[in-house]
């Protein structure tokens, strides 16, 4: 079903049920915002997963795949491969009632907390994997000589430097699987921590901030 289709279907249908055009607007506004969100931050889900996303936190309930499905106007089999995605993120779960033949599903906490521990989670991941990337392709190389070999050895050295670098900032930060609090974990930081921060920030992100100091401040 095409987009416009399935937007004047969903107007159709609130007309028809006395909901307020400015509600579904709202409605579908969140729908493509975390939908392109989603998809942007988590590989192999797509704009799909991101609205599924929306509708179950927009949910006073867990809903099944026939739900979804019917709510967003899209296919079972794309709903299902998104559910899966989102599953194996560990944004939404998986529940079955008593006596319920299909499964349901939910968040695995508040949004955006669980979206947040979900990509901090692929981040960690993702050092860790670049990590041992950096590693292999070192001993790949071995003892390998001449311009080439010099060239290659140097930038896969300091990837890795960089890697280890970022790999031990986020050692320090205890492994959580499931949702984040950032707006907890920022508030209980102190003003003049998050002050620093922010001049920090600032500072490495000018354009007078050049390579070689930020090399020295490294």
């Amino acid at each position: 079903m095409a987009t416009g289709t399935r937007a004047a279907s969903a107007k159709k249908k609130a007309t028809s049920e006395g909901i307020d055009d400015r509600v579904a607007s709202a409605q579908k506004a969140l729908l493509e915002g975390v939908g392109a969100e989603i998809a942007a931050s988590f590989p192999g889900i797509t704009r799909l997963g991101g609205q599924v996303v929306a509708a179950l936190y927009l949910s006073d309930a867990p809903r099944s795949m026939d739900e979804l499905s019917a709510e967003l106007g899209r296919s079972k089999s794309n709903i299902f491969a998104n559910l899966r995605g989102l599953e194996a993120a560990g944004i939404i779960e998986r529940r079955r009632a008593p006596g319920a033949r299909h499964d349901s599903y939910t968040l695995r906490g508040k949004y955006p907390d669980v979206v947040i521990g979900a990509y901090l989670s692929r981040l960690r991941r993702v050092v860790h994997d670049k990590q041992s990337l950096c590693q292999r392709a070192l001993s790949l190389l071995g003892d390998a000589r001449g311009a080439e070999a010099d060239s290659v050895r140097s930038r896969l050295s300091e990837l890795s430097r960089k890697y280890d670098h970022f790999a031990g900032y986020m050692a320090v930060l205890p492994v959580i699987e499931g949702p984040v609090d950032l707006e907890a974990f920022l508030e209980a930081l102190p003003p003049d921590v998050i002050a620093a921060a922010g001049v920090a920030a600032r500072k490495l992100l000018s354009p007078e901030f050049s390579a070689p100091a930020r090399k020295k401040a490294v």
